[in-house]
């Protein structure tokens, strides 16, 4: 019995956990190995940062744990659900504990700041029209856009853009934030900037981020720095 308590707590304090994993591109013929019997584990609440090279399979890990590609292989868990072999809606419930943040910053140029931010709401139908308007102004102020939130994506800087993209990826206060090179199209002021917005406001909501990077400015921000080459976690 207390075995079993004991596994149970380290599950529960575990927000990734990953065994031998592997991926592939393709098939047939074309098939292609991706990432190479991968196994990693990530405390919740940990800031940790992913190096490598351009191809090693930052990107495509990075969307296997967010349900965006399915694992095909091996053993994936997020938030305690095992994703390998997962039913479309326990992937959907899955997702909905997750925040993500591209390399670009994906906002619809049609809608207002305020309005790109709702939209990571949509999916949370318990939340009124009101509340989800009450939500996306509260966290566009607390990463200091409180003055822009009816500014469409072209009245706003590249820095502003991504503060916004931050903002939508936190607004549901996610379990895990997921950034791929989020400051990637930003100068070195924007940049750390952003990254200190991330780092506090996951913090002060209590969620694990997993952050691809090849900004070397921006890696004291981590509790574990973690680095893949050709597939593989070196």
């Amino acid at each position: 019995m207390q075995s079993q308590i004991l596994t149970q707590s380290i599950s529960s304090a575990l927000a990734i956990s990953i065994s031998h994993l592997d991926y592939y591109f393709g098939k047939g013929r074309l098939r292609k190995q991706t990432l190479f019997d991968l196994s990693l584990e990530i405390k919740s609440g940990d800031i940790v940062i992913m190096t490598g090279p351009s191809g090693s399979g930052k990107t495509t890990l990075l969307s296997l744990i967010g349900g965006l590609r399915s694992p095909q292989s091996g053993s994936l868990i997020v938030m305690g659900k095992e994703l390998c072999g997962a039913s479309s809606e326990q992937v959907i419930q899955t997702r909905r504990q997750i925040g993500y943040i591209f390399q670009a910053h994906n906002l619809l140029e049609s809608l207002t700041a305020q309005q790109n931010v709702e939209m990571s709401l949509q999916l949370h139908q318990y939340l009124s029209p009101v509340e989800r308007k009450f939500k996306a102004k509260e966290v566009l102020t607390a990463v200091g856009l409180g003055d822009r939130i009816n500014y469409y994506p072209d009245s706003l800087s590249g820095g502003q853009k991504q503060r916004v993209a931050i903002a939508r990826a936190l607004v549901a206060n996610p379990a895990i934030v997921l950034a791929d090179e989020p400051t990637a199209s930003l100068d070195k002021k924007s940049g750390r900037d952003v990254v200190e917005i991330l780092q506090r406001l996951a913090k002060d909501q209590g969620c694990t981020i997993l952050l691809v990077t090849h900004d070397n400015r921006i890696l004291d921000i981590a509790d574990r720095i973690i680095n893949m080459e050709d597939g593989k976690l070196a």
